[in-house]
C-alpha cells in the first residue's frame, strides 16, 4: 500500500527540514581545523554575540512552527483539487515563475527589512532580536522576533507564491531554494567551492557586512540579489582579505 504525500504537505515541511540538514553540514564543516581558513571570524569572536546557540535553536523553532500553520493554511486556501489544477506546467513556465517569486520576495524583504532598521521601535523591540548574532551561524538563520519572523519571511513567501501563480509543487523547490540560500548567507564561512558565491553577489560576505556595526545601515537586500541596495545607495561592496591570525575578511571598500 502507497502513502502518498501531496505537494502541500511536502511544500510546507521540506523547507524546514532542508533547513536543518543543510545548517547541520555547515556545523560539521565548521569543526575542522580546516575551515579556519575560510572563516569571516575567528572562533573567538562567537563571544560577541548575545544569544546562545540552544537560545537560536529554540527561537527558529518557534519561526518554524509558526510557518508550518501559515503554509498550510495558505495551501488549504489556494488547493484546487480539478483535473486541470492538477496538470503541471511546462519546465520554462516554473523557472519563469521561481524567477518572478524571486524577484518579489527580494522587493518584499528590502523594504520591510529597511523600515525596521529606520523605525527605532521596530529595530529596538523586533529587528534587534536577529542582530544579536554579531557572528551569524548558518542555523540562525531564521532566528528573529517572531513577528519578524511572519512579516519578513512568511508574508514574503506567501506573496511571492500567490503573485508568481505557482503550483504548490513548484514551490516545494521555490521554498527549499530560499531556505538553503538563507542559511548559506548566514554561514558565516566563504569557502572556494560554494557555487552561491559565484553565481550571487548577495552571499555570506555581502550579508556578514550587515552584522557589523560598520554596516549596519546597508546591504538590506535579501536572499538572493543586491539590485535594490544599488538602486537606493544602500549598497556597501567588499573585498575579502586573509587576516593575519588566518580565516578571512570581509573589507567594506567604496563603490565605484
Amino acid at each position: 500500500m502507497e502513502l502518498a504525500v501531496s505537494d502541500e504537505l511536502l511544500g510546507t515541511f521540506v523547507p524546514i527540514i532542508i533547513y536543518w540538514l543543510y545548517s547541520g553540514l555547515y556545523v560539521i564543516l565548521g569543526n575542522f581545523e580546516s575551515s579556519d581558513d575560510y572563516r569571516l571570524h575567528p572562533r573567538s569572536e562567537e563571544a560577541k554575540n548575545i544569544v546562545s546557540k540552544w537560545g537560536v535553536v529554540k527561537g527558529v523553532l518557534v519561526q518554524q512552527a509558526f510557518q508550518i500553520v501559515v503554509a498550510l493554511s495558505l495551501f488549504a486556501l489556494v488547493k484546487d483539487d480539478s483535473p486541470v489544477a492538477k496538470h503541471q506546467p511546462p519546465l520554462l513556465v516554473v523557472l519563469s515563475q521561481i524567477l518572478v517569486a524571486m524577484v518579489i520576495l527580494d522587493t518584499w524583504q528590502y523594504f520591510m527589512h529597511r523600515y525596521m532598521h529606520i523605525n527605532k521601535f521596530l529595530y529596538k523591540h523586533i529587528h534587534s532580536k536577529h542582530h544579536m548574532l554579531v557572528v551569524p551561524y548558518a542555523f540562525g538563520a531564521l532566528y528573529n522576533h517572531p513577528v519578524e519572523g511572519l512579516l519578513l519571511d512568511t508574508a514574503g513567501g506567501a506573496i511571492s507564491f500567490l503573485a508568481s501563480g505557482m503550483t504548490p509543487r513548484a514551490a516545494i523547490f521555490f521554498f527549499s531554494f530560499a531556505t538553503i540560500k538563507t542559511v548559506d548567507d548566514h554561514c558565516g564561512l566563504c569557502v572556494p567551492w560554494n557555487i552561491f558565491h559565484k553565481l550571487f553577489g548577495n552571499n555570506s560576505a555581502y550579508h556578514d557586512i550587515h552584522h557589523q556595526l560598520y554596516g549596519n545601515k546597508y546591504n538590506f537586500s535579501q536572499p538572493f540579489f543586491v539590485v535594490w541596495d544599488k538602486i537606493l545607495g544602500t549598497h556597501m561592496p567588499y573585498t575579502l582579505e586573509r587576516r593575519k591570525e588566518g580565516g578571512l575578511q570581509a573589507r567594506p571598500t567604496k563603490d565605484k
